[in-house]
């Protein structure tokens, strides 16, 4: 397994892996993230390939100033791994790379966030060591 950063080209692939784990092909949504992460830190958001196929992916960045928290924080935003390819350590691997590029870049802490909804998602992160934060996601509802 190859892990490597996230290229333009990567678009295709990573479209076909969020359509195989949720159902609808959204090349548009990934067009706009993955430029949005290679304008920001094009070394940070990783894909594994295995063979010169793109088998999962992980996307993040360093940033400092969100909800209050000066210090420099990694953010994971999305990750996805074919579902064809799970139980092989893919996301593992990403996030420990993802984790050292971190690092290097004055992070001492990662954080995201997880749908109540995705038990798989928030399982695979308690499995990395997260834990509970002590900030809390508020939304209001514009539609309503």
């Amino acid at each position: 397994m190859k892990i490597r950063p996230v290229e333009d080209l990567d678009l295709e692939d990573i479209a076909a892996i969020d359509e195989k784990i949720g159902g609808t092909y959204r090349p548009d949504v990934w067009e706009r993230r993955i430029v949005y992460y290679i304008r920001r830190d094009p070394e940070v958001s990783l894909v594994a390939e295995i063979d010169g196929s793109v088998v999962g992916f992980l996307l993040g960045e360093v940033r400092s100033g969100e909800f209050g928290l000066e210090e420099p924080t990694g953010w994971v935003e999305v990750l996805g791994v074919d579902p064809d390819h799970r139980g092989q350590s893919i996301g593992r691997r990403l996030a420990e790379e993802m984790w050292q590029r971190f690092r290097s870049r004055g992070a001492k802490t990662v954080r995201t966030m997880v749908d109540e909804g995705m038990p798989q998602v928030s399982g695979f992160f308690r499995a990395l060591g997260f834990e509970p934060a002590p900030v809390t996601s508020l939304a209001l509802h514009l539609d309503r």
